[in-house]
């Protein structure tokens, strides 16, 4: 038998009886959760029917199959012919999902590995060699594991779990198959509507974006989600279970006053007369009324303008609540949220440097960023200098076009991933970095976990994450 690079859904498994009139049809309950999952994972898919079937029954499959791209064809019973691409495939390379209720033996004359999804009543199938599922819900995590049983122990199951937004824009780039890649990892989601412990028991590797399951963050803690914090019960019980990357880990990067302080420690890397990295000078502030600025700010080394940002750095909706402040009497009542940041405004020619961290792998892409403060100034409205506030998701000012002349030392940063892989422990990762005008300074301003990584092409990008993804997972099972 060939591993599984298609699935076939009979019109059993995703049509079902309207409660209201009995002759008309809706789609089952999880038939369109599971078309659009089978649609990210890039499997080949499609719809097969009766060739009898009512039109108005036809019309909702093809409508179904033109939304998630799935072929749709009448499968005819006195023949062979299936439809295009699925006739003639490898023994077993193809899935057939069809009910209980309507299987018969005919289906045999394929190629196909039959799985029957049992909707309630007598079966019709007896055959203890057929694979039966209860839910729709079951079958990406099925067919991975007739894949294992088949490649045997390079094959490692992917559970992901993260925003739809976010699963939406890695799978359709390609990063989370449901085949297996060259890596032999196969990607399925973690769905909230199954057990938990019945999918992490077919489950190798975790890979989630925490940040995304962030309800509030209170006393430098973050509250998750139940889900969330149903899934760090379960791997705090079975920490055979490889995490892509452990939550301890990446807690220190929800806290801007955090990840300052752990750049603090970049200072073993500089080398005298040469151009250091850094982190950007820093101080806290809990209240903008009490705080004395002229003091606190000389303490740390600040100068004016410097930026404001909120504490807390990701998760909750005003993490990313900004302002450029000119003067001291405008940090009382600024609208930053408490606790905050102040931060070094680095003068660096409107260039930014993002730089991505696969596991070994290094990636940098470079995009136009906020203009040096005196354009800045002198775009200001009116005589008064007012405090400059932004969404950094949404509306950061940026400047026209790059104006920087200052070339970036890459082996110079290469050291500083090396000293944060080593510091954070973190697999995926990603930071900013800015190059000071005149003393030509690396400052690295911003630190995140598992990033987007658009600015990297997507062949370059994915097999890239899919290696670093292996890796962690050899590397733990090695020790």
């Amino acid at each position: 038998m060939g591993v599984v690079r298609g699935v076939i859904l009979d019109e059993s498994v995703l049509l079902t009886e309207s409660d209201v009139d009995q002759t008309a049809s809706t789609l089952r309950p999880g038939a369109e959760s599971l078309t659009r999952i089978l649609f990210l994972s890039k499997i080949h898919r499609g719809i097969a029917y009766g060739s009898g079937l009512l039109d108005d029954k036809v019309s909702i499959l093809k409508r179904t199959a033109d939304l998630y791209s799935l072929d749709c064809f009448a499968l005819n019973d006195s023949g062979s012919e299936a439809g295009p691409g699925w006739s003639n495939t490898d023994d077993g390379s193809v899935i057939y999902l069809i009910s209980n209720k309507v299987f018969s033996p005919k289906l045999s004359r394929y190629n196909w590995l039959i799985v029957v999804l049992n909707v309630g009543g007598e079966s019709s199938c007896h055959d203890p060699n057929i694979l039966q599922i209860e839910s729709l819900e079951e079958l990406p995590l099925t067919i991975c594991r007739i894949n294992k049983k088949l490649i045997g122990n390079n094959a490692v199951t992917v559970g992901y779990t993260m925003k739809p937004s976010r699963v939406e824009d890695f799978a359709k780039r390609g990063a989370f198959p449901l085949c297996p890649t060259q890596q032999g990892l196969m990607f399925v989601p973690l769905m909230s509507n199954l057990s938990l412990s019945s999918q992490l028991k077919d489950v190798d590797i975790v890979l989630h974006k925490a940040t995304d399951e962030i309800l509030s963050i209170e006393d430098n803690k973050p509250t998750f989600t139940q889900n969330m914090r149903a899934l760090q019960k379960y791997l705090d019980q079975h920490p055979d279970i490889c995490v892509i990357d452990p939550l301890s880990y990446v807690y220190p990067l929800l806290d801007r006053l955090e990840i300052q302080q752990v750049l603090l420690g970049l200072v073993e890397l500089n080398t005298e007369g040469k151009c250091l990295i850094r982190g950007a000078h820093f101080s806290n502030v809990d209240n903008f009324d009490e705080f004395d600025f002229a003091t606190g700010l000389s303490e740390a080394r600040l100068s004016l303008p410097c930026i404001v940002k909120p504490k807390v750095a990701c998760g909750v909706s005003d993490a990313h609540k900004m302002a450029i402040v000119f003067r001291l009497d405008d940090f009382k009542n600024l609208s930053v949220p408490l606790p905050a940041v102040i931060q070094e405004y680095v003068d660096h020619s409107s260039t930014l440097y993002k730089f991505y961290v696969l596991g070994d792998k290094i990636f940098y892409a470079v995009k136009k960023s906020i203009p040096n403060a005196d354009i800045l100034m002198k775009s200001s409205s009116g005589d008064e200098l007012k405090p400059l506030l932004f969404d950094s998701l949404k509306s950061m000012p940026t400047a026209d076009s790059i104006t920087s002349n200052e070339s970036i030392d890459l082996k110079l940063v290469t050291d500083a991933v090396d000293w944060l892989r080593r510091r954070l422990h973190l697999t995926i990762f990603g930071f900013d970095v800015v190059i000071q005008e005149g003393t030509h300074d690396h400052v690295i301003v911003d630190v995140n976990y598992l990033p987007s990584f658009k600015e990297v092409p997507d062949d370059i990008a994915i097999p890239a994450l899919w290696e670093a993804i292996r890796n962690n997972f050899d590397c733990r099972v090695s020790k």
